[in-house]
């Protein structure tokens, strides 16, 4: 199971990118420009990309007109491009598997290189990829690319959809730029890429700058051309603040095997699939500091699990999430916590709380500092005695004593959610902060300013993002 925090810094290096855009596949999501031609033998396309779903063929853009242009993730992850003037087909060996982190991509052209290996060259995070299949290019090449007509993003015209997060979109009519244009190597940490202030690059007449950041205009190009996309199925809930400078927790859709869940909306929403006594985790793990989370149970039978883990489901059919000395959650029936329980749920004696429903949101506060949790009910925390009755967090009421971290099991815990019951097919929507699944009414963030929550994150705890883990994990 990936830990992988990214390949973008965890501690605060100068330049920040302030937004992404969430595409879901499932809804169809994308934005559309009508363009005119430009230089297209020579341009440059750059972008920052944290992919959702992966194992199908999803296009990131096409560009089509009497030949079209695609540059795509085929079904088995690997990054390729395709020009239908000529059939000519590039992809490179890197395979793009990692949900959990974010990667910059530059594609670089230029066809009136003297050296046909250079005239289509793919970056990954700062360093050129090695090409698997490479068309060979003749000099000075019309690429299809920036050949006028429409241009997608998210999607071919045919349909398959991105499904994933985008950030700091910049495409270069008329110049072959190297990726220090966009990123440079961390001084302090010579292994981490990470991004630069593009505004004062020269975009040419068809470049664009996409950078996400109005929630009411998320196609507007800032580069000063007013090249601007139109918005189709997305809202301003698809706007987040997780991005390549500060990468939030989602659910890991690859650590999946016993749940046999479907994921959407960036792998903040899941519908478990019918296998019992499974669960799903977050894909950054914690073993100090103070964290919080909500989680909205959308819908289900009677018999969620919520809280947190320090392992995936074991190799067997007969363990739910609070089986295991390591494992801590509050059951939907009956607002109970089961922590070592065995096999089954033990009889109802634990009397923490009450039980919560369908629509109701459940905020964790996980305290690695004093190995402490507690849980919230719709704002309404816990006492202990079997009520939700506080919309003050008091870190005194309410407490769960938790085990700390085993060192054998990498002296850590993820936040978890499953069902005990087969066949409830439970839907949760996740919210670490960076993204939400559900609208919110309200809004609150950490101490640190990060996240957008429902409720008030108490004071001393911190969403889960790698700025907060930085500094406190």
């Amino acid at each position: 199971m990936p830990l992988i925090l990214g390949t973008n810094s965890i501690k605060d290096t100068g330049y920040d990118v302030a937004n992404s855009l969430r595409f879901d596949d499932g809804s169809s999501d994308f934005l559309q420009q009508s363009t005119t031609a430009g230089t297209q033998t020579t341009w440059t396309f750059s972008f920052w990309i944290k992919r959702g779903n992966i194992g199908s063929t999803q296009h990131i853009v096409e560009n089509d007109l009497a030949n079209y242009h695609r540059i795509r993730f085929t079904s088995g992850d690997v990054f390729e491009v395709f020009d239908s003037n000529g059939n000519h087909t590039w992809n490179w060996n890197n395979l793009f598997r990692d949900v959990s982190a974010w990667s910059h991509i530059v594609l670089r052209a230029d066809s009136t290189d003297g050296t046909n290996g250079n005239r289509l060259r793919l970056y990954i995070n700062g360093t050129l990829a090695s090409a698997n299949t490479v068309a060979s290019i003749s000099q000075n090449y019309t690429f299809s690319f920036n050949q006028g007509g429409t241009f997608y993003l998210g999607k071919r015209a045919g349909g398959e959809f991105f499904d994933g997060y985008i950030a700091e979109m910049v495409f270069i009519d008329g110049t072959s730029l190297d990726p220090t244009s966009f990123g440079e190597f961390d001084s302090d940490s010579p292994t981490i890429w990470k991004p630069k202030d593009v505004s004062g690059l020269t975009f040419g007449n068809e470049g664009f700058y996409l950078d996400f950041e109005n929630a009411s205009s998320l196609g507007a190009d800032v580069s000063g051309n007013s090249n601007n996309f139109t918005v189709n199925n997305l809202t301003s809930i698809d706007q987040s603040t997780d991005t390549c400078t500060n990468n939030f927790a989602t659910i890991n859709p690859l650590d999946n095997y016993y749940a046999n869940s479907t994921f959407s909306e960036g792998n903040l929403k899941y519908t478990q699939g019918s296998s019992r006594f499974a669960w799903n985790l977050s894909t950054i793990a914690v073993s100090s500091g103070k964290w919080y989370a909500e989680v909205k149970l959308t819908t289900s039978g009677s018999f969620a699990l919520i809280g947190i883990t320090d392992r995936s489901p074991v190799s067997t059919t007969t363990k739910i999430l609070g089986s295991g000395a390591y494992d801590f959650s509050v059951y939907q029936y009956n607002g109970d916590i089961y922590n070592n329980a065995g096999d089954s749920p033990p009889n109802d004696d634990e009397n923490y709380a009450s039980a919560y429903s369908s629509g109701d949101i459940i905020g964790i506060a996980l305290d690695l500092d004093n190995n402490k949790l507690y849980f919230s009910k719709n704002g309404q925390w816990s006492n202990g005695s079997g009520s939700w009755d506080s919309t003050t967090f008091n870190s005194s009421t309410g407490v769960v004593t938790i085990t700390a971290p085993a060192s054998t099991n990498n002296g850590h815990y993820l936040f978890a959610s499953g069902d005990y019951q087969g066949g409830a097919a439970p839907t949760f929507e996740w919210n670490f902060g960076g993204t939400q699944s559900f609208t919110i009414s309200s809004g609150n963030a950490d101490d640190n300013g990060y996240g957008n929550f429902e409720y008030d994150v108490p004071t001393g705890f911190y969403s889960l993002n790698t700025k907060n883990l930085a500094e406190f994990g």
